[in-house]
């Protein structure tokens, strides 16, 4: 049913009087006699009386109105909310993310958009990178930022965002402490606290320990990078972290047979149309 007619019948209805509708609505009284007369034919009820000074409405027409006013007027909610929406007046951002991107990556940029746009809601989620990649499929979150790598998801957009080099941190009174870098092979045999088993960025390190033939004891496995380092701090044991992650005062070392790098990658579901807000953050992310 098209909203013309409705909005026709409406003016009618207050006016009760055909000629001065057509005034109003800038029409012809012929074109807003045929309006009525097509509305009056899909809903198969005559809604209005004529009578010699205009027309009044009928017990259809009366109980029509009511539908039509409160339908007319949840339309123009609806097109109220979606210009506030395009104008991130309001809405929901949904974001996810491993711990280093969520901790020390996007705080800054998240500052950013919620200034700019402080009436949309935000949602941050920690996960590791394959259970982000499942939520953006399913549209759980709306961008996700994983450790780049093959995907079977062939709905997942990956676009390379942020190159990232894994660093050695090692108790303070270990000897490697008062060094500046270390060769793979020093770390065999030495205590670790490792990130959760299953991680991409647990996989990363352990596939460069086999490579290099280097067999450590995981004591710990944890998923918060603060966590991990202060488990270094008290002695318990090295850790690789991200070099974003690190402080001004931090010491880490690097490896003279090379770092343990990966790319971060921004992950959108393929196909569909971003919402307003997602797309301002994805703008400020590609910055």
């Amino acid at each position: 049913m098209e909203l013309t007619p409705l909005k026709t019948f409406l003016v009618v209805a207050d006016l009760g009087h055909v000629t001065r509708a057509a005034r109003a609505l800038h029409l012809t009284q012929p074109a807003v006699s045929a309006q009525l007369a097509k509305l009056e034919e899909e809903v198969g009820e005559a809604l209005f009386d004529r009578t010699p000074k205009g027309v009044v409405l009928t017990h259809a027409g009366a109980l029509f109105r009511q539908f039509v006013e409160d339908g007319l007027g949840r339309i123009e909610a609806g097109r109220r909310a979606l210009k506030e929406l395009a104008g991130l007046e309001s809405g929901r951002l949904s974001i996810g993310g491993g711990a280093t991107a969520t901790t020390y990556l996007l705080p800054k940029i998240l500052s950013t958009f919620h200034a700019s746009h402080p009436g949309v809601r935000l949602f941050v989620r920690e996960q590791g990178s394959r259970g982000v990649l499942d939520a953006v499929e399913s549209g759980e979150l709306d961008v996700g930022v994983v450790t780049l790598r093959e995907t079977d998801l062939a709905s997942i957009a990956l676009r390379p965002w942020i190159d990232d080099e894994l660093r050695l941190l090692v108790p303070k009174d270990w000897k490697l402490a008062r060094r500046r870098t270390f060769q793979w092979k020093e770390l065999d045999g030495l205590p670790f606290v490792g990130f959760e088993a299953g991680s991409a960025v647990r996989a990363l390190i352990d596939d460069h320990l086999r490579l290099a033939g280097v067999a450590v004891d995981v004591v710990m496995e944890l998923r918060s990078i603060e966590s991990i380092k202060q488990m270094v701090a008290t002695g318990i044991g090295a850790a690789f972290v991200s070099r974003h992650a690190l402080g001004r005062r931090e010491h880490a070392l690097d490896a003279r047979d090379g770092n343990p790098s990966r790319r971060l990658a921004i992950a959108t579901r393929s196909g569909r149309t971003p919402s307003a807000a997602a797309a301002t953050f994805l703008s400020l992310l590609h910055a």
